[in-house]
């Protein structure tokens, strides 16, 4: 179990007794509050009517702070920040606190939260369930390998035995095709088979339920028709696992969902990319599976969550960085966008239908079916078999004889081959990116509406896949190449002002031909460009211009219809408005989005660096020391394919004398491999310069080193460990001071030192634990510290700074803020999030997992 400094707080139950008439008289209120200010302040005397950013110039660390305290104490009202925000002095807050008790107000999180049906608190799972867990987790996999190794086998005797290239590739199309059509079927007959239909219930964790339910949610998805998101044959997949799925219906997010028999989409529906509607959630040591209902020609926009017990009905709408939390239902035709959602005005259909018939759809399915049979998994398999039979190296392996692994010459070979491969992909790839997706968008015209399923559509579909290769934008992020390389793809920069981090290493787009940004913006990691609209029948692209010095944080998708202009701060996870003024000089936060300062004393700390000289001194020590993290980045990759290689030989090797078995073997030493060497990538990197809280300028030393934490070591290779014990291994390996029996359903976790997570954590999938904030040219971070027993809900995010009582609960989507203090057992939800009741008796009693 991790220390945790927050034994000391109060229960839910013991914050429940604040004054919830108001706290008094105002005068009364006004003395308090301002005695709780001074002591974080750490001053005499705060004047009331001094405002708390402008004239104390505190920020909103500060702030948080001071809620913390606050909600500590009985004789005041509870305060969140966005309370501060709205009412930034000591007298307007305390008059809005006794004039409007919070637990008065109308509040989208708190209806939502009394709305759950209640959670019986479980005993958590033993040591010898988890760990048995574990070893049929471990079973399943290495059966799957085996599968697959065998139908290689096959496959590879029957191609190579062709005479000519005619009769290869006929065979190659065969034997595709026969694997194509497995690798689809395999995964829908083994939710039949192991599941049947899903029905609400509660699934323990660790539990052999768990376990068919793991085994079916990895095997589905790992279906190759997930490839195919956004297309009619998707709509078949999900049918074929139970899915209630309309005529018409377009479903782009290819996060698949996992309880489809609970899962129903209307007549002429369309959901967005990266949203989040798996029809199950992890909350205190259970899985939850329930319904998620949609109606005809409704709208589910990018970014959101739907949490289960959800529904949508006819014509309805919920904008983009939303969430529905449980329980929530929006009638029919209304619209409702927020976290948790709430009514508004706000149309977010901005495309018209099209004529888009059955006989369209069919035609495109049956295209996109021939296309795959007959192109890419002959390429897949033959180009396999070829590698197998004309590389000399390979050849030689598995020829009978003396071992090739023996000679000196072929290790020379192996390392410059592997050189190329990764090297060479650089000027290779921005040959093809550079060439190909630009004479496609020659053939799109901006604001012109298409019909979907036909030739403009795929092509607008190749362009964003191809501009979006994340090897060149991990490359480039963080440091002055990202802005020469967004150009070369079609960005619209103007004149730029070189910062040496005005990209970060995550970002997106729908086309970048229609994506501008403003001079002396600064833009972290997570953004998506919401280039392109769609309907259930067609689809339109739109230039989105961000404009001159902004500074975007995480996590943020920018709409078309965006109502920002200049020097604006966008929060992290904010919704970015579309009605409305034109926001310039200001900051926004949350779902639905609210006015901040813009920045504060703190962030111009480092203002020197924005004189010339300066700033040209310290971009230039930047910029040699992000050329360097390239070179650790390249180096790494070609260690580590290089080693890939020798393992290949090796399984060639073995498959003369073990056959299938040598190569079930070889699978799993690459995985292995792969988890070994990044585990020891990350820990040379942090070796030096370990990680550490932060306050310092982007042109300093510390900065650099984090910069190359970020971008060197990789974290793909999490992914297929999600839900199992065996993460739990790697995060310590990686520094990560975790509890035991922690399920983490994919998680991500920023800096892996600096997070201390208690006993029997629920993490659910999409949820994010960052240590870090980065605001114009000042770098902060912080650690985070999560008690035991403690959820967070699907798409959470945890800032910096933070911490979180044992037995704790973080709604969906929800954005807890730097520096806030959550109490033992309370229930907080809401972007950004804010106390809600719990649900039950039951649920205030401690969790399973707290002393």
């Amino acid at each position: 179990m991790v220390d945790k400094p927050v034994e000391t707080l109060p229960s839910a139950r013991e914050e429940s007794t604040a004054l919830l008439d108001g706290g008094g008289e105002p005068a009364a209120v006004e003395r308090t509050l301002a005695a709780v200010l001074a002591s974080v302040v750490r001053t005499e005397h705060v004047p009331v009517d001094s405002h708390f950013f402008d004239d104390l110039g505190a920020d909103s660390l500060v702030m948080a702070h001071f809620c913390a305290r606050v909600r500590k104490r009985g004789d005041l009202p509870s305060v969140s920040m966005k309370d501060v925000y709205r009412h930034p002095t000591i007298r307007s807050l305390a008059t809005a606190l006794t004039d409007d008790p919070p637990v008065a107000q109308s509040d989208p999180a708190a209806e939502a939260a009394e709305s759950t049906a209640p959670a019986p608190v479980r005993s958590p799972a033993g040591m010898r369930q988890y760990v048995l867990c574990g070893a049929l987790q471990l079973v399943a996999l290495l059966g799957y390998f085996y599968v697959i190794a065998f139908g290689t086998a096959v496959g590879y005797e029957w191609i190579s035995a062709g005479s000519g290239l005619l009769d290869t590739y006929s065979r190659s199309v065969v034997f595709g095709g026969v694997a194509f059509v497995c690798l689809c079927a395999f995964p829908v007959l083994a939710k039949w088979t192991l599941v049947g239909r899903w029905k609400p219930r509660q699934i323990p964790l660790w539990s052999l339920s768990y376990v068919r339910f793991w085994i079916v949610k990895t095997l589905v998805r790992s279906d190759p028709l997930v490839l195919f998101s956004g297309s009619p044959l998707y709509l078949l997949y999900l049918r074929a696992l139970g899915a209630q799925v309309g005529r018409g219906a377009v479903v782009l997010s290819r996060q698949v969902p996992v309880c489809t028999d609970l899962l129903t989409i209307g007549d002429g529906t369309v959901v967005r990319k990266d949203s989040l509607f798996a029809c199950y959630r992890a909350h205190a040591s259970v899985i939850q599976t329930g319904p998620v209902t949609l109606g005809r020609n409704a709208l589910v926009s990018e970014a959101t969550v739907l949490d289960i017990d959800t529904s949508m009905g006819d014509g309805a709408q919920l904008g983009h960085a939303s969430s529905l939390h449980r329980g929530q239902a929006v009638p029919d035709g209304e619209h409702w966008h927020g976290s948790p959602a709430q009514r508004t005005d706000v149309d977010y259909q901005v495309v018209g239908s099209a004529r888009c018939g059955a006989v369209r759809r069919a035609a495109h399915s049956v295209v996109q079916l021939l296309v795959a049979l007959a192109v890419y998994a002959p390429l897949a398999v033959g180009g396999l078999v070829a590698m197998l039979v004309e590389v000399p190296q390979l050849s030689k392996a598995l020829d009978p004889g003396p071992a090739v692994l023996g000679e000196g010459t072929f290790y020379i070979e192996t390392l410059v081959i592997s050189f190329v491969l990764v090297f060479g992909a650089v000027p290779a790839g921005l040959l093809v990116l550079t060439v190909v997706p630009r004479l496609l968008g020659l053939t799109i015209t901006p604001g012109r509406t298409y019909r979907l399923y036909g030739f403009h559509f795929e092509a607008h579909r190749t362009i964003a896949l191809l501009t979006n290769w994340k090897f060149l934008k991990r490359l480039f992020g963080d440091s002055s190449a990202i802005v020469h390389y967004l150009k070369g793809l079609g960005y619209d920069l103007s004149r730029v002002e070189q910062t040496g981090s005005n990209f970060g290493t995550e970002m997106k787009h729908e086309t970048p031909y229609l994506s501008s940004v403003g001079r002396g913006t600064m833009i972290a990691d997570g953004l998506s460009i919401m280039n392109a609209d769609f309907s259930s029948t067609a689809f339109r692209v739109s230039r989105v211009s961000i404009g001159p010095r902004n500074f975007l944080g995480n996590r943020i998708a920018y709409p078309t219809r965006g109502r920002t202009g200049d020097n604006c701060l966008l929060a992290t996870k904010v919704m970015v408005p579309v009605d409305g003024e034109i926001r310039e000089g200001v900051g926004l936060l949350g779902s639905p989005s609210f006015e901040i300062p813009r920045s504060v004393l703190r962030d111009s700390s480092f203002d020197r660096f924005k004189h010339p000289e300066e700033l040209r001194r310290g971009l230039a020590a930047k910029t040699r020391h992000n050329v360097a993290t390239m070179a650790w980045y390249l180096l790494s990759r070609w260690i580590y394919v290089f080693a890939l290689a020798l393992l290949v030989t090796a399984a060639a090797e073995l498959y003369g004398p073990l056959g299938v078995t040598g190569l079930v073997l070889a699978d799993l030493l690459v995985l292995l491999l792969t988890t070994a060497y990044f585990v020891l990538v990350e820990r040379v990197v942090t070796a030096l310069r370990p990680l550490r809280p932060l306050f310092c300028s982007i042109y300093t030393p510390d900065f650099w080193q984090h910069e190359r934490y970020w971008k060197v070591p990789s974290e793909a290779y999490l992914r297929i460990f999600n839900g199992t014990p065996f993460k739990n291994m790697i995060w310590r390996a990686l520094g990560v001071r975790l509890g035991r029996r922690v399920f983490d359903d994919g998680c991500h976790l920023t800096e892996r030192a600096m997070a201390a997570i208690g006993d029997g954590c629920t993490l659910n999938a999409g949820s994010v634990v960052q240590c870090h904030s980065q605001e114009d040219g000042a770098f902060k971070s912080d650690r985070i510290t999560i008690g035991s027993g403690c959820t967070l809900g699907v798409g959470a995010f945890v800032h910096y700074g933070t911490t979180v009582g044992d037995g704790a609960v973080l709604g969906p989507d929800s954005f807890l803020m730097k520096g806030e203090v959550v109490p033992r057992n309370a229930w907080w939800a809401g972007n950004p999030a804010r106390p809600v009741p719990s649900h039950d008796e039951d649920e205030r009693r401690s969790a399973p997992w707290q002393s």
